[in-house]
């Protein structure tokens, strides 16, 4: 049986859609399907329990799991309960990460881009102690992904017990179908289709620094499927081990990725660009854009999917469509 912990989430239910495809109806989903309409990201879906978090520790005891995928957390990088964040994000994993290693179940888990902060100090996934103690995160979400992080690679670094295999995933601008849930952290594609779609102006953010033109703003964007298919691989490649950053290696700007979807409807672009509100300006990332060379030498060679070919399958497949969930 597998346990994905956040499995009513946008990429824990794109992960329980693999492993039914895959065959596998004996997935077990931890989380909290609440009253935003969660439960239609596994509508579709087949398993064999659902189980709320605060029973998690009951429900593992005396239990065999093929493995562990953790991906709940609260994610919301605009988040301020330091201690619902720190007892979700980081407590809550140890605990996951102690029963992994005493159960001998490979443990697969969510860390973030968010832990790069500002990016000054790049974006490149070294799991070595004194790398992940130099990144500064700029928020508490980001903190609590780079605490946990750091635990594990301490344990690491000491020669301590771990899982048989431990794989943290740095997930950068993830989109795609089963993301509707997630309000204002949706991606701005999902947040703009139907303006987009109707003909209506979409906004985005004027640029306020000197040599990057409005729009340009960049981000590793990745589609979930490619998200999910590195998981899919860790899964069957219980050998590998180690921290890696999951995005295209490619930075695309926020313009291209309106621009697709326009291009993927067959209209014409309608895009007005605003002031950027004075106070995220000196906080704002102008460009994120992950290293993936240490997911390659690994052995994976899945590739990522283009952006405009990523948009269209969005666009066509879910957002163009009555039923948009997967």
């Amino acid at each position: 049986m597998f346990l994905v912990t956040g499995g009513a989430g946008f990429i824990g239910s794109n992960v329980v859609t693999a492993l039914n495809d895959a065959g596998r109806s004996d997935v077990a989903v931890c989380d909290l399907l609440g009253q935003d309409g969660k439960w239609r990201n596994l509508a579709k879906r087949q398993l064999a329990d659902v189980v709320p978090p605060a029973e998690l520790g009951d429900w593992l005891k005396g239990r065999r799991l093929t493995a562990v995928i953790h991906l709940g957390a609260i994610s919301e990088t605009t988040a301020t309960d330091g201690d619902l964040v720190i007892e979700t994000n980081f407590r809550l994993s140890m605990r996951l990460l102690d029963w992994c290693t005493a159960n001998a179940t490979p443990f697969i888990y969510a860390s973030s881009a968010a832990t790069y902060g500002d990016g000054e100090r790049g974006f490149d996934d070294d799991a070595s102690v004194e790398a992940l103690k130099r990144l500064r995160p700029m928020n508490l979400y980001g903190w609590s992904k780079n605490l946990f992080d750091l635990a594990v690679a301490e344990r690491a670094a000491k020669g301590a017990p771990l899982p048989p295999q431990w794989a943290g995933l740095k997930f950068f601008n993830v989109f795609g179908p089963n993301e509707y849930h997630k309000g204002p952290m949706m991606s701005v594609l999902a947040r703009r289709f139907d303006d987009i779609k109707a003909g209506r102006v979409v906004q985005l953010f004027k640029s306020h620094r000197e040599g990057i033109a409005d729009g340009d703003q960049r981000r590793d964007f990745i589609y979930v499927d490619d998200v999910v298919r590195v998981m899919m691989w860790l899964i069957a490649t219980p050998r590998v081990s180690g921290l890696f950053n999951v995005g295209t290696g490619k930075a695309r700007s926020f313009k291209d990725l309106i621009v697709s979807a326009y291009g993927a409807l067959g209209l014409e672009p309608n895009i007005q660009y605003v002031d950027m509100p004075e106070q995220i300006r000196g906080s704002y990332q102008y460009f994120t854009q992950s290293v993936v060379d240490r997911l390659g030498r690994a052995g994976y060679n899945g590739g990522f999917t283009r952006l405009e070919d990523a948009v269209g399958a969005y666009v066509k497949g879910f957002l163009d469509r009555a039923d948009r969930y997967r």
